[in-house]
């Protein structure tokens, strides 16, 4: 199935750089240069970013919090709402790198409600835990509320916003709480074992939104088999019935099994596929209308390079072989670089097992919790927990 695709670059983005710090912009640049070398480039409509202004950035967050990150653009020193911390350090010019990124997002949201294109990706994107008032987890602006206020407002009844970073995507909950057009998902790491510590079941929403905040939370060393199982018990079903016109999706890799941050398991073919799966979901549910953003990821060399290369190439409906060589040139210009690890040779790492469905009757701490957003959450949405065909 191949649709037409656009994607939102600039080497701009790569000045969202917090120095000394997990979240490093070589990872974006890495990412391009690999799907530039697959020739998935080439398949892309691609468009640069414009900055996000204040009237689109003050449909997320508090003027005061905006003038805070202005002066802390200005000043190294500043600390205060966030920002001045070992997760957010404030650098020159952060305001502009992080509203170039806002932008870009809300750019994607506007090519894709104006059916230029059918999907549009922005793997600068994604920062979603920066919350109404203050950063947080590494995020200053949160691109992905403005993309999805900025479908809202373009005349999108219902957005479905689906989150598969290791980490629970707290800030764009939090933002549609009681919203009952928007429908968030996220599927991470237990809150008990990671940051931020939120997003267990029985965070449903509130009012008319009740139902519509959807959490599974996963135990630490769930891999491939096991994450696409939870996946495929919960997702699905809860889009399908809440029927978005848009799919709207966070593709942060840090599930990945060599991730510095998180504990979970999964390999770039696990990645690869779960990718794939919100591809069949937006042509079913949306009528693939599918705006996606990276996210989280540090693996910076072997991990989000090759998962986001597959996004990429996924949204344009040819996706790439995991058996495919990485390119000499790839490598070479890391060599060239000083980097001394190992690096990748294909791009994957090896085939996912064949994974069984969920059952009711299932033990351990994995089918447990895919009981307990289950039983949470499908009763206020006309939905059987107990019956796995829903």
């Amino acid at each position: 199935m191949e649709c037409v695709a656009g994607a939102i670059w600039d080497d701009g983005y790569l000045a969202y750089d917090f120095g000394e710090h997990p979240l490093n912009p070589v990872r974006l640049e890495l990412t391009i240069r690999l799907a530039r070398s697959l020739g998935v480039l080439d398949r892309l409509d691609i468009t640069p970013p414009t900055p996000a202004d204040e009237q689109q950035l003050l449909t997320v967050h508090a003027a005061d919090y905006l003038d805070a990150v202005r002066r802390a653009s200005d000043d190294p020193t500043f600390s205060g709402y966030g920002l001045g911390t070992d997760d957010d350090p404030v650098f020159r010019g952060m305001y502009d790198a992080a509203a170039l990124i806002a932008g870009g997002s809300a750019r994607a949201a506007q090519r894709l409600w104006s059916g230029e294109v059918n999907h549009a990706v922005n793997i600068a994107g994604g920062l979603h835990h920066a919350m109404h008032g203050n950063a947080s987890g590494f995020c200053v602006f949160n691109d992905v509320v403005l993309g999805i206020r900025t479908l809202l407002a373009a005349g999108a009844r219902k957005v479905a916003y689906v989150d598969i970073d290791v980490h629970h995507g707290d800030g764009v909950q939090a933002a549609f709480y009681d919203d009952p057009r928007v429908l968030t998902v996220s599927i991470h790491q237990d809150p008990r074992t990671l940051f931020p510590g939120t997003g267990r079941p029985t965070e449903v929403g509130v009012g008319d939104a009740e139902g519509t905040s959807v959490n599974l939370a996963l135990p630490p060393g769930t891999d491939d088999v096991g994450w696409l199982r939870a996946f495929r018990a919960v997702v699905p079903s809860v889009v399908r019935a809440f029927g978005p016109d848009v799919l709207v999706t966070q593709c942060g890799c840090d599930t990945h099994h060599e991730d510095p941050l998180a504990n979970l398991e999964l390999t770039v073919d696990g990645q690869r596929a779960a990718i794939g799966e919100l591809h069949v979901l937006a042509h079913e549910m949306a009528d693939g209308k599918w705006l996606a953003f990276g996210g989280g990821g540090y693996g910076l060399v072997r991990c989000v390079p090759r998962t986001w290369t597959h996004l990429l190439a996924e949204a344009c409906g040819l996706p790439v072989d995991p058996s495919t060589p990485i390119p000499a040139e790839w490598t070479d210009n890391l060599r060239g670089r000083g980097y001394q690890g190992q690096l990748p040779t294909t791009m994957g790492e090896r085939p996912v097992p064949e994974v069984p469905a969920w059952q009711p009757a299932g033990e351990g701490w994995l089918d447990g919790s895919i009981a307990a957003t289950r039983r949470a959450v499908f009763p206020l949405i006309g939905l059987d927990p107990d019956d796995p065909r829903d």
